[in-house]
């Protein structure tokens, strides 16, 4: 199976879940600068969403870029982190209309944790179909970055019980993480 296809069809759905973003963005109700001041904080959670997005994206594309195979474990593999992925344009929107409020920014977690453990996942059956010392298996190692995200989301959901900055801290110390696209495949490969 060709990793086009999969690679052109992953692509239109993030361009689209960007697009119901940006959609999300309200045309604001005067126009003074005072009139900007409600939607600061939906603009903040778009453009913490967007480099999300765009974190995955650049990710992803580097992931499959190391692939030589494709199976339809890796197509449903896929299918599993555009799921999740899905998801941010709504958990971004309810969190940013209802700043700074627990159980959206807890739920907002919950999506990031889930797209985390399919990206994960998909990582891995990649590894699996192309094998143990595949360039993307080499390349990836034990994937401690990979498991340190996935650790530090599930501790960011209950501790936003106990304080959403905690919660938006450790999002924002993720995302900082993995800002520059992997450099492991980039090294490994030629």
């Amino acid at each position: 199976m060709l990793k086009g296809r999969l690679e052109a069809f992953s692509d239109g759905v993030i361009a689209i879940i960007i697009t119901i973003m940006v959609l999300e963005l309200k045309v604001p109700q005067g126009t003074t600068a005072q009139a900007l001041h409600p939607l600061i904080p939906i603009f903040i959670s778009y453009m913490f969403s967007f480099i999300f997005i765009g974190i995955y994206w650049n990710n992803h594309h580097h992931l499959l870029h190391a692939a030589k195979k494709i199976s339809g474990r890796i197509l449903w593999a896929n299918h599993h982190l555009l799921f999740w992925l899905s998801l941010v344009p709504f958990v971004t929107a309810w969190m940013g209309e209802n700043h700074p409020a627990v159980i959206p920014a807890s739920c907002y977690g919950v999506v990031l944790l889930m797209a985390g453990i399919a990206y994960y996942g998909l990582a891995h059956e990649l590894i699996r179909e192309n094998g143990p010392n595949s360039d993307i298996a080499l390349a990836l190692g034990k994937d401690y970055k990979g498991v340190v995200s996935t650790v530090l989301y599930a501790c960011a959901i209950p501790l936003a019980f106990v304080s959403v900055w905690i919660s938006y801290v450790i999002y924002i110390g993720v995302a900082v993480m993995w800002f520059i696209p992997d450099q492991r495949i980039e090294k490994h490969l030629p």
